[in-house]
């Protein structure tokens, strides 16, 4: 039997791999007993930050690390695409579909009991009950406490924010336009990486449709000048400790960009290449990206715009940009702690505690960044934990596979300046013969991690004969 501690992404997907290999699982959530300054409903994996899970082409990194997940039966991936909304060249979800899928799923499994109950200390564990601690950045301050006692002093945490949504009907569509950056959608480009015969090739080979995913809005120099002189002036909301604050890179508030130079934004979030303006047939000097954020396409998100500031600067703020003048906000950006150990010092490859192997962790809690790699450290946790509680040998796969590159980084990478982090081509195993083509390299790492999961997923399955 396994005890698995939070009801995320990482805890589901663990949950659904030991279950579907004849493990019994129960999977503890403390919500709705105790709820969180960030999630709005009871359901598991509930998305309280971006509807998006990136790039899903296999010419980018996280896009191969779906592809092996949906290799390896991944619940996440499935229910990502029993519930997708169009965002170009990305996977982004209706969440309350996405939640409403996993959390019936898991309802419905056999081997799974779901237990509404808050877990303050880490239960005890051993070689045939292993436990699995994936109670992402909103650990409780107790459950904190005792993982701080069990791995030591490096139990780190940074702020990560979140972005707003707005109303559709209250944008302008007549000062916006829709265009995917570069006319790129998920039927574009990446086609030279090859299937197989169990798992062809995604739907990511076809033609474009012309319109493009996102919403566009367009800004002159005075315009995005005025915004920027409002932005870097407006009012952040308190954060407690905000003087020790440590944001991810990958998820700045957009003040916080600003503050580092008038062009920070232009080069981040409000970047306009790729974009063309119809009404002007050029591109504009600046632009914020809308993401559709629902099936139903009322919301949408403002894309790359987590923010800490208060609600009615939001309000102000965001409403000086073109189409928003008039916005519904349905949810406010906001900032939360997010906590984390400090992987190389804690964990093995294999999501284990070194010095309590019987203890895995996984998700953010484990120090990996977003969610498709907190979704993939979930997966490897719960096969791990299912090959201790069976007596079988735990393992991962090769450093060229996208998946056994985020363990071996969180497990491997220097501890004296750890950082969580995405999924990316540098952190895989480099070729012995790269080709020239930085896109021809991109896509023979692919192959490669593909043929290389391949032999492991056989090798892992015979062991379990």
């Amino acid at each position: 039997m396994i005890r698995i501690i939070g009801g995320g992404l990482a805890g589901c997907e663990a949950a659904w791999q030991a279950a579907s290999r004849g493990v019994r699982v129960t999977l503890y959530e403390m919500r709705p007993v105790r709820s969180t300054a960030v999630h709005k409903t009871d359901r598991l994996a509930e998305l309280v930050c971006s509807n998006s899970f990136r790039g899903d082409k296999l010419d980018n990194a996280v896009g191969l690390l779906k592809e092996e997940m949906r290799r390896l039966g991944s619940l996440v991936m499935r229910a990502a695409e029993e519930s997708r909304v169009p965002a170009g060249a990305a996977l982004a979800v209706d969440r309350d579909r996405f939640a409403g899928s996993v959390t019936r799923t898991i309802a419905e499994h056999p081997l799974i009991t779901v237990a509404r109950e808050e877990v303050t200390a880490i239960p005890d564990s051993s070689a045939r009950q292993p436990v699995i601690v994936a109670t992402g950045p909103l650990t409780s301050a107790a459950l904190s406490a005792d993982i701080a006692r069990i791995v030591g002093s490096d139990h780190l945490y940074f702020y990560d924010a979140i972005s707003p949504i707005v109303l559709a009907e209250t944008i302008d569509r007549a000062r916006v336009f829709r265009q995917s950056r570069w006319n790129r959608d998920v039927r574009g480009a990446g086609c030279a990486v090859r299937g197989s015969a169990d798992s062809p090739a995604p739907p990511s080979c076809g033609g474009d449709d012309g319109q493009g995913d996102y919403l566009n809005c367009p800004m002159t120099l005075d315009e995005y000048q005025r915004f920027y002189d409002a932005l870097v002036h407006a009012e952040s909301a308190t954060v407690h400790d905000f003087d020790k604050e440590k944001f991810f890179e990958g998820c700045l508030p957009i003040e916080v960009m600003a503050h580092r130079g008038v062009d920070t934004l232009r080069f981040g979030p409000m970047k306009p290449v790729g974009l063309t303006d119809p009404r002007t047939g050029r591109q504009p000097y600046a632009a914020v990206q809308l993401r559709q954020d629902n099936l139903a396409a009322d919301h949408f998100s403002l894309v790359g715009f987590q923010t800490q500031l208060k609600w009615a600067e939001q309000a102000r703020v965001l409403r000086m940009i073109p189409g928003l003048e008039q916005a519904e906000f349905v949810r406010y950006g906001m900032v939360h702690r997010n906590t984390y150990v400090n992987g190389p010092m804690v964990l093995a490859e294999t999501w284990q505690v070194r010095s309590r192997p019987s203890l895995l962790f996984a998700g953010q809690m484990s120090g990996v960044e977003g969610y498709v790699e907190s979704a993939a450290s979930g997966l490897l946790a719960g096969l791990n934990a299912a090959a201790l509680a069976t007596g079988r040998p735990v393992s991962a796969p090769p450093r060229a596979t996208a998946i056994g590159a985020l363990a071996y980084y969180a497990s491997h990478a220097d501890p004296a300046h750890y950082d969580p982090s995405n999924i990316t081509f540098g952190i895989m195993e480099p070729l012995l013969r790269p080709p020239r083509g930085k896109l021809d390299r991109k896509v023979a790492m692919a192959n490669r991690a593909l043929d290389a999961l391949g032999d492991w997923m056989q090798a892992h399955a015979e062991s379990a004969v």
